[in-house]
């Protein structure tokens, strides 16, 4: 006795947009505000992500000129963790999906 071919099929395949969706990694934007000093903004970067004194200052002068600059990217559990931690320094910061 042969089963119908729609019961055979028990789990959809996801598309390649569903997983290009859940592989996408997250990213940590912290934006511009006028009360940071450039030279803590520096600081908060190289004590928090460990970034070279270049490093930190080039993505300082992202948010200072741009308005805002990519800090960390990762899982969304990672990228929760810097925002909080970078909210907990003063700064302002969200988080969005890589693009």
């Amino acid at each position: 006795m042969s089963m119908p071919a729609a019961a055979e099929q028990t789990q959809a395949d996801p598309t390649a947009d569903e997983l290009a969706e859940e592989d996408r990694p997250w990213q940590t934007i912290v934006w511009n505000d006028p009360v940071n000093l450039m030279s803590y903004v520096t600081y908060v970067f190289q004590k928090l992500f460990g970034y070279s004194h270049d490093h930190a200052t080039k993505l300082m002068l992202d948010v200072h000129n741009k308005g805002k600059a990519t800090v960390s990217s990762g899982s969304k559990d990672k990228v929760e963790g810097d925002v909080a931690k970078l909210h907990a320094a003063g700064l302002w910061a969200t988080m969005q999906k890589a693009s």
